[in-house]
C-alpha cells in the first residue's frame, strides 16, 4: 500500500542518516529461497543466485585524529605543505565542519568498494569512544571481518611501546591507546589501515602483541590452574590484516601537490590519484595539453566500461590482479584477492600506493608482507593505457570527438596466444591469465578469449588448476547460461576440463553430478559403488560448506535407494551413524538431505535379517527426534522417510493401527473448545459459517481456509460427538461418498480418508504422544535402544505410529497431508481388509520375531495378530499405550503407564471372513503374491517432497547476476529505500511526540465490528495496518482509511485459540507470526495484499507438551529482530528459544516455577529475558548462562497473575510489571527489590505499556478503559463509544499500543475493535 511520506511527518522528509542505516543492517527472517519459492524442481527459467563470499567485511570503523588547525608537536611541517584530506582543504572552512566533511568523504570513498558494510565514524575521539566503537562493531559482525581505519595526522607519531594517540575529552592532552587493547576490542578477523607517519611501528607492535597472545593461549591450554587459564581467553590475531602508510622510520610525503592522506587516496580513490601522479611525472610532457584541471573533467563513470573513466578502472583492475597473481604465492593470492571483496579492492589499490609512495621515498607496509611489485613490467602497460586515454582528452572535451577504446585487452590476448604457441609445461605460467578472466566480461573479445582458454586448459590438469586459482570458475559457469550458439562447443569443452580436476572448491558440483548419475539408474549406482563412492562421500560429511554437506547426503541417499548392495556397503562403513550428525546441522537443507538419505537407507525392499531390522529400528528412533524440527521441509522429508519404514514393516504397523483405533473409540476425550472460560467469552463457531473468509493461496495448500481440515460431512458429524464428550463409533461403514478437496489417500482405488483429522488428532491426544518425549528426554535415546535385538519390536512400531499421529496434526498443511496419507494407507489395510478372527487373536507382538517385508500374503497372526497385551518382560515402552488424563500429562512428569486390557469388536463384519489380510478389497480378486508389491509401489509413487529436485535448481541458475537488492537502480532496491525512509520518518515523529508529552488519549479514530471476538490485536510498526485475531482467524484493517483489508483462517484446530501475534521483519518485507495455545506457530505473508492471497511461509510446533488448563496463558512469545531469535513460553515450565535462521531450538530455560508464563520481554543488548508468571512472580533470565544458573533474579512483590512484564531496552532499562490487581512495580534488574510502585484500577483483563511514551492502558471486565502516565496519574477514562448513541463499551478482551505512535487499539467481547489516539492536532 502506498503511503504519502508527507502525511507521516507533515512538512518534513529529512531524516538522520544513522537512523536510516539501522534498517539496512537488521536481519531478515524467513526470506531464504526455501521460504520464498515452492519446493519443486525446475519447470521454467530458474531464479538467479550468486556464489556466497567466503568472508565479508561487514563493519568499518573510521577513526580520524585530525585536530584541524593544530599541528602535533613532533612533526615539523614544510611551507607550503600537503594539506588535502579526502580531497578537501581543511583550512577552507571551520575546524569542526572540516572534520565532519572529511569524515563523510572518507566514508563515501570506502562505500564505492563495499556499499553494504556498516560504517561508523569516530572523529577526534577519546580512548573510551574508540573502545565503545570497536566492541560494538565486533559484537554485530560476529564471525565476519571488521575494518579499522586510522588517520593520525593531527596527533603525535606512534610510540615504540606500541601505542597510537587519541585525545582527552577537553582536547587539552594527547592520550596513548595501546595496540594490545585495540586488538582485544577489535577481535578477529579484522583489517587495519594506518595512515600516519612511522606507521610501520604499529605493524611491528601488533605482531609482538599477537605473539604474546598466542603464548598466553598455549599456557592456558596446557595448565588449567595457571592464572591465565582463569581469565577470559584473548582473541587470536592470526586472521588479521594490516596496511600501513610507511616504514617505522619514515615520515609521510609533504609535497604540496599531493594530498596529505596520500595513502588513503591510493586505497580509496586509485584512478584519481594515479592520473594526478601521472601528470606530475616528466613523461607527462609527451602528452600535450593535459593538465591537472583537465583530468578532473575526464568523462564517464567508474562502473561503466564503455566510458573513458570506466575503461581505465577496468584496465587497472586487470593489471593489479595480474601483478598480484604473478608475484604472490597462490594461497596468499586466494586469501587477499579472492576471499573478501573489500580486502581484494584494498590490496589491488595497495599495489598502486607502493608504486606512487616509493617515488617519494616512502615504503608502504602490509601484513602479511607482499613482495615488491612497484617495478613489475605490467605497470608499463598501465602507463601506456593512461597515455592513450589522456591523449584523447583535449579533443573529446573541447571538440566532442568519439572516444577510441584502448587496444590493451586485444594486445594482452595476443600475448597469451603467443605464449600458447610457444608453450611447454615446465616454464612459468602465462602472465596474462587473470586478464583473460576480465576479457570474458567483454562481448567484443569473448569468443577469442574462450577459444584461447580452451586451448590452455587442454594442456592438462595443471592448467585447469591455474585457471581455477585465478577465479575463472564462476565466469565460465555464467557463460553456460549464454544463448549464443557459437560459444556452446567451447563451453562444453571447458566445463569438462574443469570437472576433471578434483578441486576443493568444486567438490559440491561433483557431488551434484554423481547424485544425478545414480538417481534411479542402476548402472550408475553399480559403477559408483565400484568406485568406492560411499566411502568418499562419508569423508566429506563434515565439510564446512553446507552445500557440499547437502549434496553428499543426497548422493548417498540416491546410491543406496532400492540397491541393497550399496546399503550393505553403507552398513559396513557405519554410514547411517555418520549421517546422524547431520540431523542437528545448523542448515535446514542439510538436515533435510540427511533425513532423505536415512529414509532411503531403511526403504530397501530386500529380505530383512535380525541385524538389518535392528539397524532400521535404530535409524527410525533417531529420525523420531526430528518430530518438532523448526523447518517444515525437514518434517516433510521425515514423513516420507518414516513411510519407507511403514512399507517395510506393514503388518506390524497394521496391528498397531488397530490398537490405537480401538483405544480412540473406547476413551472419549472432551475437547477444551467446549469449555467456556471467564475472560474468554468466545462463542464456539464453525469456521464454514464465518463471513467472507478470504481464501489462502494454493501454494501452501492451506485447507484451513474454510475449516481446520477440509473434512467430509460424515466425519464432521462424527466429530460432534467428540465435542459433547460422547464416544465415537468408528467403523469402515462410515466412509463418506463425497470427495475431499485436498489431495488425500485412502485406498489405491478410493481418494478418501478412512481416518479424519479429528479422529487422528484425538487418537494422538488419547495415546499421549508426550510419553515418547518424556522418555527420550528423561532416559536418553540409548535407553530406547538397549535391547539385545535392538529396540523391542512393538515399542518401535508404537512410537513411530505416535510420531506419525503427531505429524498428521502438524501446523504446516503439507506435512500434515503427507502424514495423513501414510496413516490412512495403514488404516485401509488394517481395517477394511482385516480378518476378524485374526484381530481377536491374543498373542503378543512383543514376543514375536520381525516380519520379513517381502513375505507376500503374510497373515497378521503370523506376526502377532492382535494389539499387544502387557507382559512382565516388556520394556517400559511396551506396557500398553498410556492414557493419562489430559490435565495430568506434562513435559516434566512421565505419563502413567498401566496394564490395560483392551477388548476388540470385529469391525470388519461386513467383509468375507475368508479373505487374506493384504488382498485388494471385497470387490476384487487377485493373487496374494502381487499385493505387497502393488501397495509398495503405490505408496512410494505417491509420497515425495520434491526436495532433491528443488535442490538441483541451484545448479541450473545464472551465477554472476547481481541480486536485485544490490542493484541500486532495481525496483526491489528502490522499494526497500522507500520503506526505510518511511520507517525513519515514523521514528522521528514518535520522538517528537514523546518529547512533547501525551496528556490525553481518548480521541476515537476508528471503530468497527470485527468478524469474531478480538483476542489479540497488533499494530504494524510502520504501515497503517492493524491485525486483529479472534479464536482461529485473523482480520486486517487499515486504520487510517477505516477499511477491512483481509480476513483469513489461521488453520488451527477448533479446540485451540490464537493467544499471541508478532510482526517479523516489520521494517521491511513484513511477515505475521501467530501462536496458538496448543504450542503451534504459523508465519504468514501476503496479508493485507489485495493482489495476492495470504500464504503460510512456515509453521512448526514451538512448544510441545503444552499443559491443558481451563484458564491458561496459552502461548506467549517475544521476537528479537536484531538476532532473529524467538522466545516462546506459556502453559509450560520452560522458556524455549528458537533461532529462525537455523530454524531450530537453541535453548530451553527452566522457569523454576509451578505456574504458567503469562508475559515475555527480552533485550538483545543485555541478553536478558523478563518473564511474568501466573503465581505473581517476575523472573529475570540471562540466556548466556547455563540452564541451571540462568535465572538471575526473582521478584515476588505481586500476589496475583502478572498481566504484563515489560523489559525496557538499553543498558539502564528497567522491568515494568503489572498484575491483575492493578499494582505496578518498577524493577532494576540489578536490584533485589522494586525501585518504584504504583496502583492502577483493579480487576484487569488486559493491559499494555507503551514502549516509548511511558503510558499504561488497562482494560476491565467492568467495561471501561483507563490510561495512566508513568506517575500513575489517570489521563483518560473511556466508558462509551463515540457517536454510537453513547453505547457502553463491552468487556475488554485485549488491547495494544502502537509501537511508536500514541495510538491504542482495544478489542471487546461485543465484537467491536476501536482505536484511540492523542489529541487530533498531534496526529
Amino acid at each position: 500500500m502506498d503511503v504519502d511520506l508527507q502525511n507521516i511527518v507533515p512538512g518534513c522528509t529529512e531524516v538522520d542518516e544513522a537512523d536510516l542505516a539501522t534498517d539496512w543492517h537488521l536481519l531478515l527472517a524467513y526470506m531464504k529461497k526455501r521460504h520464498t519459492e515452492k519446493i519443486e524442481g525446475s519447470k521454467s527459467l530458474a531464479q538467479s543466485w550468486r556464489m556466497k563470499d567466503r568472508m565479508k567485511t561487514v563493519s568499518v570503523a573510521l577513526v580520524l585524529c585530525l585536530n584541524v588547525g593544530v599541528d602535533p608537536p613532533d612533526v615539523v611541517k614544510t611551507t607550503p605543505c600537503a594539506r588535502l584530506e579526502c580531497w578537501i582543504d581543511p583550512l577552507s572552512m571551520s575546524p569542526q565542519k572540516a572534520l565532519e566533511t572529511i569524515g563523510a568523504n572518507v566514508q563515501k570513498q570506502y562505500e564505492n568498494w563495499q556499499p553494504r558494510a556498516r560504517y561508523k565514524q569516530s572523529l577526534d575521539p577519546t580512548v573510551d569512544e574508540v573502545k565503545k566503537l570497536c566492541t560494538s562493531l565486533r559484537r554485530n559482525a560476529k564471525e565476519e571481518r571488521v575494518l579499522f581505519h586510522y588517520n593520525g595526522h593531527g596527533v603525535p607519531r606512534p610510540t615504540v611501546n606500541g601505542e597510537i594517540w587519541v585525545f582527552n575529552k577537553n582536547y587539552t592532552q594527547y592520550i596513548p591507546l595501546s595496540i594490545y587493547d585495540l586488538q582485544t576490542w577489535m577481535g578477529s578477523p579484522s583489517i587495519f589501515v594506518y595512515d600516519c607517519s612511522n606507521a610501520g611501528i604499529i605493524v611491528k607492535s601488533f605482531k609482538q602483541f599477537a605473539l604474546q597472545r598466542e603464548q598466553e593461549l598455549e599456557v592456558a591450554a596446557i595448565n588449567p590452574n595457571h592464572p591465565l587459564a582463569q581469565m577470559p581467553l584473548p582473541p587470536s590475531m592470526k586472521n588479521c590484516i594490516q596496511l600501513a602508510a610507511c616504514e617505522a622510520n619514515e615520515l609521510l610525503p609533504m609535497n604540496p601537490d599531493l594530498p596529505a592522506d596520500l595513502f588513503t587516496s591510493c586505497l580509496t580513490t586509485p584512478i584519481k590519484i594515479a592520473l594526478r601522479w601521472f601528470c606530475m611525472q616528466k613523461s607527462a610532457t609527451l602528452v600535450p595539453g593535459v593538465t591537472l584541471d583537465l583530468i578532473e573533467k575526464i568523462p564517464g563513470r567508474l562502473n561503466d566500461r564503455r566510458t573513458p573513466l570506466g575503461e581505465l578502472n577496468w584496465i587497472f583492475t586487470a593489471i593489479t590482479d595480474t601483478i598480484a597473481w604473478n608475484v604472490l604465492p597462490r594461497d596468499l593470492f586466494q586469501k587477499l584477492f579472492r576471499q573478501d571483496l573489500l580486502v581484494a579492492s584494498l590490496f589491488r589499490n595497495f599495489l598502486l600506493a607502493e608504486r606512487i609512495m616509493r617515488s617519494y621515498n616512502c615504503t608502504p607496509v602490509s601484513s602479511p608482507r607482499l613482495p615488491p611489485t612497484y617495478m613489475h613490467a605490467m605497470w608499463q602497460a598501465w602507463d601506456l593505457a593512461v597515455d592513450i586515454c589522456l591523449s584523447q582528452l583535449p579533443t573529446i572535451i573541447e571538440e566532442g570527438t568519439a572516444f577510441r577504446h584502448s587496444p590493451f585487452f586485444a594486445e594482452q590476448l595476443t600475448a597469451f596466444q603467443v605464449w600458447l604457441t610457444m608453450g611447454v609445461e615446465n616454464r612459468n605460467p602465462p602472465e596474462q591469465l587473470p586478464i583473460v578472466l576480465q576479457v570474458l566480461l567483454s562481448q567484443v573479445h569473448r569468443l577469442r578469449a574462450l577459444d584461447l582458454l580452451g586451448r590452455f586448459l587442454d594442456l592438462g590438469p595443471w592448467a585447469v588448476s591455474l585457471a581455477l586459482s585465478v577465479g575463472i570458475f564462476p565466469y565460465v559457469l555464467k557463460l553456460l547460461q549464454s544463448s549464443a550458439r557459437e560459444l556452446r562447443p567451447l563451453l562444453v569443452f571447458i566445463w569438462a576440463k574443469i570437472l576433471a580436476v578434483d578441486s576443493a572448491e568444486h567438490r559440491t558440483m561433483t557431488a551434484f553430478i554423481l547424485a544425478v548419475i545414480v538417481n534411479s539408474y542402476n548402472i550408475g549406482q553399480e559403477a559408483c559403488l565400484q568406485g568406492n563412492l560411499i566411502a568418499i562421500c562419508l569423508e566429506q560429511l563434515n565439510d564446512p560448506h553446507p552445500l557440499l554437506r547437502q549434496w553428499v547426503a543426497i548422493c548417498l541417499g540416491r546410491i543406496w535407494q532400492n540397491f541393497d548392495a550399496a546399503r550393505w556397503c553403507g552398513v559396513r562403513d557405519s554410514a547411517h551413524e555418520k549421517l546422524y550428525s547431520l540431523l542437528t546441522d545448523a542448515v535446514p537443507e542439510v538436515r533435510c538431505s540427511a533425513v532423505f538419505a536415512l529414509g532411503t537407507f531403511v526403504g530397501n525392499s530386500a529380505e530383512r535379517t535380525d541385524h538389518s531390522t535392528t539397524i532400521d529400528h535404530n535409524v527410525a528412533m533417531m529420525l523420531a527426534q526430528l518430530i518438532n524440527d523448526g523447518s517444515p521441509i525437514v518434517r516433510k522429508e521425515l514423513v516420507v522417510a518414516l513411510s519407507h519404514l511403514v512399507v517395510q514393516y506393514e503388518s506390524n504397523f497394521c496391528t498397531v493401527a488397530l490398537q490405537f483405533m480401538e483405544e480412540e473409540k473406547n476413551y472419549p476425550l472432551p475437547s477444551p473448545a467446549s469449555i467456556t472460560e471467564a475472560g474468554c467469552l468466545t462463542p464456539v463457531r464453525d469456521a464454514p459459517s464465518t463471513p467472507r473468509l478470504r481464501s489462502v493461496s494454493s501454494y501452501g495448500n492451506i485447507r484451513a481456509a474454510t475449516t481446520a481440515r477440509n473434512l467430509n460431512k460424515s466425519l464432521q458429524n462424527l466429530s460432534l460427538s467428540e465435542e459433547t464428550g460422547g464416544s465415537i463409533t468408528f467403523s469402515p461403514g462410515n466412509l463418506s461418498t463425497s470427495s475431499s478437496a485436498s489431495s488425500t489417500l485412502g485406498s489405491p482405488d478410493n481418494d478418501e480418508y478412512i481416518l479424519s483429522f479429528e479422529t487422528i488428532d484425538k487418537m494422538r491426544r488419547v495415546s499421549s504422544y508426550s510419553s515418547l518425549n518424556s522418555l527420550i528426554g528423561k532416559f536418553g535415546l540409548q535407553h530406547l535402544l538397549q535391547s539385545s535385538q535392538g529396540v523391542s519390536f512393538n515399542s518401535v512400531y508404537t512410537q513411530i505410529w505416535r510420531v506419525l499421529l503427531h505429524l498428521a496434526a502438524d501446523p504446516f498443511p503439507e506435512v500434515s497431508d503427507l502424514a495423513m496419507k501414510v496413516l490412512n494407507n495403514i488404516a485401509y489395510k488394517a481395517t477394511v481388509n482385516a480378518r476378524p478372527q485374526r484381530i481377536l487373536d491374543t498373542s503378543s507382538l512383543t514376543q514375536s520375531a520381525p516380519a520379513s517385508p517381502t513375505n507376500k500374503g503374510t497373515h497378521i497372526h503370523q506376526v502377532g495378530g492382535s494389539p499387544p497385551t502387557p507382559s512382565a518382560s516388556s520394556s517400559s515402552l511396551t506396557n500398553g499405550v498410556t492414557k493419562p488424563s489430559v490435565r495430568e500429562t506434562s513435559s516434566n512428569r512421565p505419563a502413567n503407564v498401566g496394564n490395560i486390557a483392551i477388548q476388540y469388536t470385529p469391525h470388519s463384519h461386513q467383509f468375507s471372513r475368508t479373505r487374506k489380510m493384504f488382498d485388494r478389497g471385497p470387490d476384487q480378486t487377485a493373487d496374494d503374491g502381487d499385493d505387497g508389491v502393488t501397495h509398495r509401489n503405490f505408496i512410494s509413487a505417491t509420497l515425495q517432497t520434491g526436495f532433491c529436485d528443488w535442490s538441483a535448481k541451484y545448479f541450473a541458475q545464472p551465477v554472476m547476476k547481481m541480486p536485485e537488492e544490490h542493484d541500486s537502480e532495481s525496483q526491489v532496491r528502490k522499494e526497500r529505500e522507500w520503506r526505510f525512509l518511511r520507517n525513519a520518518l515514523v521514528r522521528k515523529l514518535s520522538h517528537r511526540i514523546v518529547q512533547k508529552g501525551v496528556t490525553r488519549l481518548d480521541d476515537q479514530i476508528l471503530i468497527n465490528r470485527n468478524p469474531g471476538v478480538p483476542s489479540v490485536v497488533r499494530f504494524h510498526p510502520y504501515s497503517p495496518y492493524i491485525a486483529v485475531a479472534d479464536k482461529d482467524s485473523i482480520c486486517f484493517w487499515d486504520w487510517e482509511k477505516a477499511e477491512k483489508l483481509d480476513y483469513f483462517h489461521n488453520g488451527n484446530p477448533r479446540y485451540t485459540r490464537i493467544t499471541a501475534m508478532e510482526y517479523l521483519n516489520g521494517h521491511d518485507c513484513s511477515l505475521l507470526l501467530s501462536a496458538t495455545d496448543d504450542g503451534a506457530i504459523r508465519v504468514w505473508k501476503n496479508f493485507a495484499d489485495l493482489e495476492k492471497n495470504p500464504e503460510m511461509v512456515t509453521a512448526w510446533q514451538g512448544l510441545s507438551d503444552m499443559l491443558p488448563t481451563t484458564r491458561g496463558a496459552g502461548m506467549v512469545v517475544d521476537w528479537e529482530q536484531e538476532t532473529g531469535l524467538l522466545m516462546t513460553s506459556g502453559d509450560v515450565r520452560i522458556i524455549r528459544i528458537w533461532d529462525t535462521d537455523r530454524e531450530m531450538k537453541v535453548q530451553d530455560i527452566p522457569t523454576g516455577a509451578d505456574s504458567c508464563v503469562t508475559s515475555l520481554s527480552c533485550d538483545s543488548q543485555r541478553s536478558l529475558i523478563a518473564a511474568g508468571l501466573g503465581d505473581g512472580s517476575v523472573r529475570v533470565y540471562d540466556r548466556r548462562m547455563a540452564p541451571s544458573e540462568c535465572r538471575v533474579m526473582t521478584y515476588r512483590e505481586h500476589n496475583a497473575w502478572v498481566v504484563k512484564a515489560y523489559l525496557q531496552k538499553g543498558q539502564d532499562g528497567n522491568i515494568v510489571s503489572v498484575s491483575v490487581n492493578g499494582d505496578v512495580c518498577f524493577f532494576d534488574p540489578r536490584m533485589p527489590e522494586s525501585v518504584k510502585t504504583l496502583q492502577l484500577v483493579k480487576g484487569l483483563t488486559a493491559l499494555d505499556i507503551h514502549p516509548r511514551a511511558s503510558l499504561f492502558a488497562c482494560g476491565s471486565m467492568n467495561q471501561f478503559i483507563a490510561v495512566y502516565n508513568s506517575n500513575g496519574d489517570l489521563i483518560s477514562n473511556i466508558k462509551y463509544y463515540d457517536g454510537f448513541m453513547g453505547q457502553r463499551i463491552g468487556a475488554i478482551s485485549c488491547l495494544a499500543f502502537h509501537p511508536y505512535l500514541p495510538h491504542l487499539a482495544v478489542g471487546s467481547n461485543d465484537y467491536y475493535m476501536s482505536i484511540y489516539s492523542a489529541e487530533k492536532r498531534v496526529r
